[in-house]
């Protein structure tokens, strides 16, 4: 079964031991520079682990933007040896749930960028009910949905 766990002083060291497979640097960053921003906008986000019956698979951090004002999914990523077991797809349905809540504020949209190489991520954000904004930020797209 796959869960979402807040990353905290017991779980953080197997945030940073999780891995990209080759080529994956390019379209996400690891968790250790996005436990650093964690850090930085803490009352504004929550990193989570992606656990599959108790093992951290991923990472993911939901961050509030107040500017906007949305929800923006952040540094989502399976480690190499957990990929193509559907729980990128699992993992994002359980953050749209969380987003649901309205944690840090309310809004109802979601936003997230992917690199435009990444396909197998577009496809699965697009799943999802994510479409494409129009707005390109050097390699990347950025893309948004809905969740009531």
């Amino acid at each position: 079964m796959t869960e979402l766990k807040a990353i905290n002083e017991d779980n953080f060291v197997d945030a940073f031991n999780l891995k990209l497979a080759d080529g994956q640097e390019e379209f996400v960053s690891h968790p250790i520079r996005s436990l650093a921003q964690a850090y930085v906008y803490r009352e504004q986000c929550q990193p989570f682990g992606i656990y599959n019956d108790g093992v951290m698979v991923g990472y993911v951090m939901v961050i509030y933007d107040y500017d906007i004002p949305e929800y923006d999914i952040w540094h989502m990523m399976i480690d190499e040896s957990k990929q193509c077991n559907g729980y990128g797809s699992e993992a994002l349905d359980l953050v749209l749930d969380y987003i649901r809540t309205k944690p840090f504020g309310d809004s109802d949209r979601v936003a997230l960028t992917c690199n435009l190489k990444n396909e197998k991520a577009i496809a699965l954000y697009k799943s999802k009910g994510f479409e494409e904004t129009g707005e390109v930020y050097d390699d990347e797209i950025e893309l948004a949905a809905t969740v009531k």
